[in-house]
């Protein structure tokens, strides 16, 4: 895990609080409930099988060429391609979007890098 910086553990500043958060949560759930009532067994983005992944997760041209950069920059693999578009799918969801944005795209990147660095 990475170092947490001392004068961010000890600021006063509060983050959000619990319940807005539970309710964003709650409702993007929601959503992936009714995008998936037609597909028995498939409750939310994370088990989304390829298919479903391409009808759920398309993407406008510059969110398109943005992962089609970090794909060839960052050497991910189609494994990742699609992780990473179940995350932006369930960041828009959390946001009550309907389409996937460009700032969902690079989240949903950062978020791979991340996690590619702390597995090295």
């Amino acid at each position: 895990m990475p170092l947490v910086d001392y004068k961010d553990l000890s600021s006063a500043a509060s983050g959000e609080q619990s319940e807005p958060v539970r309710r964003r949560v709650v409702a993007a759930r929601t959503r992936q409930l009714k995008r998936f009532v037609k597909h028995p067994g498939l409750t939310t983005n994370a088990t989304m099988p390829a298919r479903q992944v391409r009808k759920h997760c398309e993407l406008d041209k510059e969110s398109s060429a943005l992962l089609e950069q970090a794909m060839a920059q960052l050497n991910f693999s189609a494994r990742a391609h699609d992780r990473i578009l179940k995350v932006a799918r369930t960041l828009a969801d959390l946001e009550q979007q309907d389409r996937i944005g460009a700032a969902h795209i690079l989240e949903a990147i950062q978020y791979r890098s991340l996690d590619r660095s702390l597995q090295l």
